[in-house]
């Protein structure tokens, strides 16, 4: 055991979105249990490479007894991981996975109108002083829900404004500046988040939550997760 510089991941900041895991080029950083963890201390090199990569700012350099960086035995072990699956390593989010086909009798349905009342609906591209924001009551959904969720409208959108997100492939800041931006101006009177049971996810009631805070305003804030075969997970709270 020496003193050397080793990466630290605050596992209550890491939402375990896999961005650090393609930038540490020893292997050492792998998703378990949902969260980026260490695998083992002589993976990693203790130069950071990783850092610049998490949105969630959960990695920090800290100096702490550990085993020496062994670059063989690093090497050994991006070798053996590239034989095992690439979404092992990845964001799970981004594993596939196939739910069989339905059945005839299964996707029979009456035909539904669609209840959007407003455009744009991407988060990114809505204009914070839209007219019909006003009193609002917002409903934030990831991009994936309306698709996983059969009866998302009549179930969420009814009555609601729309703004539809991926914090994993867009920029966070521009979503936590915008919100505020809304949340400051326009009186929103609530809002519903609605995310995929992927950790990566999760992150949007942060952002939100985010937002809030910087706008100084206290907005009713609820909270519905759907799992990647299309139900609602219960709310353990």
């Amino acid at each position: 055991m020496v003193l050397r510089n080793i990466v630290k991941i605050d596992q209550e900041k890491c939402n375990g979105c896999g961005q650090c895991i393609p930038a540490c080029a020893e292997g050492a950083i792998q998703i378990i249990d949902g969260k980026a963890q260490l695998v083992k201390d002589v993976y990693c090199d203790g130069l950071g490479a990783c850092l610049g990569k998490c949105p969630q700012d959960a990695i920090t350099i800290e100096q702490r007894e550990a085993e020496e960086f062994n670059e063989q035995a690093a090497h050994e072990h991006v070798q053996s991981t590239k034989k095992a699956s690439v979404a092992s390593l990845s964001c799970p989010s981004t594993r596939p996975m196939q739910f069989g086909t339905k059945q005839p009798s299964e996707i029979i349905a009456p035909k539904q109108k669609s209840l959007l009342t407003t455009w744009p609906v991407e988060l990114k591209l809505l204009p914070p002083y839209a007219p019909f924001l006003k009193e609002a009551d917002l409903l934030i959904a990831a991009d994936c829900v309306p698709f996983a969720y059969a009866n998302f409208h009549q179930d969420f959108l009814k009555n609601k404004i729309l703004a539809v997100g991926c914090p994993k492939l867009d920029d966070v800041s521009l979503y936590r500046n915008k919100l505020a931006e809304i949340f400051r101006t326009q009186n929103i009177k609530s809002v519903t988040v609605v995310n995929m049971e992927v950790p990566c996810c999760f992150g949007l009631k942060r952002i939100i939550e985010e937002a809030m805070e910087f706008s100084g305003k206290h907005i009713p804030l609820h909270q519905t997760t759907i799992s990647i075969k299309g139900e609602i997970i219960p709310n353990k709270n």
